[in-house]
């Protein structure tokens, strides 16, 4: 008896490391695919505005990165560019700047020293 439950203790005991094992090879491999969708996602930005579906000069693209990807200055209009892939969606940040943007509460600021 006392040998019985010596071995469904440490097969209890091997199940438990087991899981614990899965369980975090899963939780690497989860942060690992969305390390590389971020990555890819930083790479379009990067070369979106070259792209032949770009609605203006990409000359005239700068990019900031962060809370919107970039600038588009037109000739009568300035344009607040962000990229999405996939499934990616505007974060509440970017949400508030579009809101303001289209508020049409954007100034202009000159600063001399």
């Amino acid at each position: 008896m006392d040998a019985l439950v010596i071995a469904l203790t440490v097969l209890l005991f091997l199940a438990i490391a087991v899981i614990f094992r899965y369980r975090d090879m899963y939780a690497r491999e989860r942060s690992s695919k969305a390390s590389l969708a971020t990555k890819h996602g930083l790479t379009f930005e990067q070369l979106a505005p070259f792209s032949k579906d770009f609605p203006g000069n990409p000359r005239a693209f700068r990019f900031i990165g962060d809370p919107v990807d970039g600038v588009l200055f037109g000739d009568d209009e300035i344009t607040f560019v962000e990229f999405k892939t996939g499934s990616a969606r505007t974060n509440d940040r970017q949400s508030r700047i579009k809101k303001i943007v289209e508020d049409g509460r954007v100034a202009w600021k000159e600063i001399k020293r």
